[in-house]
């Protein structure tokens, strides 16, 4: 039941870093940081052991180099690039390519949908929560794709299927 709750609390945290980025085009240090200290207690509820957390610690270390890569040569901002090692310290090794895919395949789908709505709809037009995501010198609130990644992989962590076990599709 405890590890039920720390997987609803992280997705309750993703939700929200996916929310707060499309608002504002940020992912606030305080989000991810919750994300990473988070994982410390839900291992030890979940009593995944120390090689399976070891293995979550080596994905989120891998990821943390490969994004800090990615925003160096600006692709990621530092929210993003905060993010996705936080997202899959929790996912693992088990579930990375889960993760990667489901983040990329959303993350196109949304950089579509949100480069055609900025032809179609003037930011000046556009309600006040989308006039960020709508202005043609901002980036892709890309938070949206790391949260949708983080459910696609989540059947595949250890960490997770506590949570999920508690709805009848998943276990």
């Amino acid at each position: 039941m405890i590890s039920a709750i720390f997987g609803a609390a992280f997705f309750v945290l993703c939700l929200q870093a996916a929310v707060k980025d499309t608002l504002s085009l940020k992912i606030t240090n305080g989000l991810n940081l919750s994300i990473v200290a988070l994982f410390i207690p839900a291992a030890f509820a979940a009593q995944i052991g120390w090689a399976a957390a070891g293995g979550h610690l080596l994905a989120g270390v891998i990821a943390f180099l490969v994004s800090y890569l990615l925003f160096a040569v600006r692709l990621f901002g530092g929210g993003d690039a905060k993010m996705i090692p936080g997202v899959l310290l929790w996912i693992g090794p088990a579930g990375w390519i889960q993760f990667v895919m489901g983040m990329a395949l959303s993350g196109g789908v949304l950089a579509i949908v949100i480069l055609l709505a900025r032809r179609a709809v003037p930011a000046a037009l556009a309600p006040g929560f989308a006039q960020n995501v709508l202005s043609k010198e901002n980036g892709i609130p890309y938070g949206v794709a790391i949260t949708v990644g983080a459910f696609f992989a989540a059947p595949h962590s250890e960490l997770l299927n506590a949570f999920l076990s508690q709805f009848s599709v998943f276990g």
